[in-house]
């Protein structure tokens, strides 16, 4: 006859180890986004006549612009060429943090959230 309530097959080891694995993969998480905040990624456009800096945490923290870029009369072209550097940079951002969580899920495609 078989026991009511609990778990037989020893389920509550188990689900410690799990509860372990998950605490150190939070731990692991938390430490590769703090390294990823203090990293920095640059782009340039224009053949390099404008370049943007961006930190992990995705904040402008330096714009560069050569005096060729400059142009009064053509202020529409700086701003596009910016944007565009600041875009690429911060996309540069974004793939290093997707990298980071790929290598944490084991490429499940998880997200950085668990799916429950």
């Amino acid at each position: 006859m078989a026991k009511r309530g609990g778990f037989p097959g020893g389920i509550p080891g188990n689900m410690n180890n799990l509860m372990k694995q998950a605490q150190r993969m939070q731990r692991q998480m938390e430490e590769n986004q703090k390294e990823l905040e203090t990293k920095e990624f640059s782009a340039k456009a224009g053949g390099g006549a404008v370049e943007v800096t961006v930190t992990g945490k995705k904040e402008i923290t330096r714009v560069k612009l050569k005096e060729e870029a400059v142009d009064p009369e053509d202020i529409e072209m700086l701003e596009d060429l910016v944007m565009a550097a600041a875009n690429e940079a911060l996309r540069m951002a974004e793939e290093a943090n997707a990298e980071i969580m790929n290598k944490m899920t084991g490429g499940l495609g998880l997200g950085g959230g668990l799916p429950f």
